[in-house]
């Protein structure tokens, strides 16, 4: 499991579902309390909780 300290701002991550839209690739756009991520296909822009951010992703991609 990703530690949290690990994801940094502007890092993509790989979410265990995919997006409606088909993707599974997020740049994280802000860290804290709550995670601001968007879609890397269609731009969509989601805000979550560290909580359930933490349960969701499977892996990073590339760092910033």
């Amino acid at each position: 499991m990703i530690k949290l300290s690990e994801i940094n701002q502007f890092d993509k991550v790989i979410t265990k579902k995919n997006h409606p839209c088909g993707n599974n690739v997020w740049t994280v756009l802000q860290k804290g309390v709550d995670f601001k991520i968007q879609c890397d296909k269609c731009n969509h822009t989601v805000i979550i909780s560290a909580e359930n951010f933490k349960k969701s992703v499977k892996g990073i991609l590339e760092r910033n």
